[in-house]
């Protein structure tokens, strides 16, 4: 990690970058907290411009990026602060889950007491959902709150991480154990970063879009099934799309549910119960979230089947749409008697008992508790091949 001072560029003869094309603006409703998500394509150059018409008075930004895209969207970004002359940082993490840790938060927290950086500067998180959810923390934390812009460079963190104020950081036997709720000012994303992402990380991405059809949209669903092909192909009409139906659902649930009170936010955790213990017990890094969380979302559908709780068929859509978009259905190496303990941990559990997001139909999930560990041994049984 590293961080350099940067001072404003003078004021340049070249025109200021244009907005995003055609951006569409999804209000997250949350009273004096409530924030803009931005949709848009090309707008990354005028972030510097945009940002004192989001967050007012903007004169110091601390840009906490992911190493991987500090020279494609980084730079970009501070090129952009530059030529507003806002004054700012670059604090560099190292890519990958185990960024999310004690030792690179207290990093982060040094980083910004070396810049000086006071109840008055911005941080700017650039990358995907580890920058995103470390960035977020130490804005939450570091002089008790600062302000937060969300610029995800990822599809999983665009329509998932940067959206609802969840931040944290992983235990060593425990992900996202540690973190505080600490809304953003504003969400940008700029569809245009999704060009520098390798195939896998942005198939990935659409296991959460996939979600939101199961959990909140039957329409949605239905979409995704006509147009799976275009969006592996990454055309851009149809992933514009796909990125504002999402976003549009998350805001949705979280406005009605911010801090996971009345149950209503639980259900953005479908499949992800299966999917934490699976990454915790395969070892951070062998599958990407993404990846888990499409595992996951079918040992979730096929304990609904069990349960009775949803017909078959809703596992046969599910299926056929996950292999669509080029998603593990199934994964060898689970292992029940590794997982449970690990599930056992998770934060929906409840005087020790597992409870789960269940899906009743396309469109509909329910929280369901006290489910027999039988049960759950055998839906990942059921899920370790084909």
């Amino acid at each position: 990690m590293v961080s350099k001072p940067q001072t404003p560029a003078s004021p340049s003869p070249e025109p200021r970058s244009p907005e995003p094309r055609s951006s569409d603006v999804i209000e997250v409703s949350l009273g004096d907290r409530s924030y803009p998500i931005e949709v848009g394509t090309g707008g990354l150059g005028s972030i510097g411009d945009r940002i004192g018409e989001r967050l007012g008075d903007v004169s110091h930004a601390l840009v906490i990026v992911d190493e991987a895209v500090v020279e494609c969207w980084g730079e970009a970004v501070e090129a952009s602060l530059g030529r507003a002359g806002v004054r700012h940082d670059r604090i560099v993490i190292p890519s990958g889950e185990s960024s999310k840790s004690i030792q690179q938060l207290a990093n982060v927290w040094r980083a910004m007491l070396e810049a000086g950086a006071d109840r008055r500067s911005v941080v700017i998180a650039v990358g995907g959902g580890v920058a995103g959810d470390l960035a977020g923390f130490g804005a939450a934390t570091f002089a008790r709150g600062i302000r937060l812009v969300q610029v995800p460079t990822t599809l999983l963190s665009m329509v998932d991480s940067s959206v609802g104020g969840k931040t944290g950081i992983n235990l060593p036997d425990a992900k996202n154990m540690v973190g505080a709720f600490w809304q953003p000012s504003w969400v940008a994303i700029d569809t245009e970063t999704l060009s520098s992402l390798p195939d896998r990380e942005f198939l990935s991405g659409l296991a959460e879009v996939i979600k939101y059809g199961v959990i909140d949209d039957a329409r949605f669903f239905a979409w995704l099934e006509e147009n799976a092909g275009k969006l592996v192909d990454r055309e851009p009409d149809p992933l514009r799309e796909a990125i504002r139906r999402s976003c549009e659902s998350k805001a949705r649930v979280v406005g009605e549910d911010e801090r996971e009170t009345s149950g209503r936010r639980a259900i953005l955790n479908y499949g992800h119960t299966f999917a934490h213990a699976l990454e915790a017990t395969a070892g951070y890094g062998t599958l990407l979230h993404g990846e888990a969380v499409a595992i996951g979302m079918q040992m979730a559908a096929r304990l609904a089947i069990d349960l009775r709780l949803c017909e078959d068929e809703l596992l046969v859509r599910q299926t056929a749409l996950l292999r669509a978009v080029g998603l593990p259905i199934v994964y060898p190496n689970a292992v029940s008697d590794e997982m449970l303990p690990v599930m056992c941990r998770d934060k929906k559990v409840e005087h020790g008992k597992l409870r789960f997001i269940l899906p009743t139909e396309i469109g509909s999930v329910r929280l369901v508790g006290d489910v027999d560990e039988s049960d759950v041994r055998r839906a990942i049984e059921q899920t370790r091949e084909a």
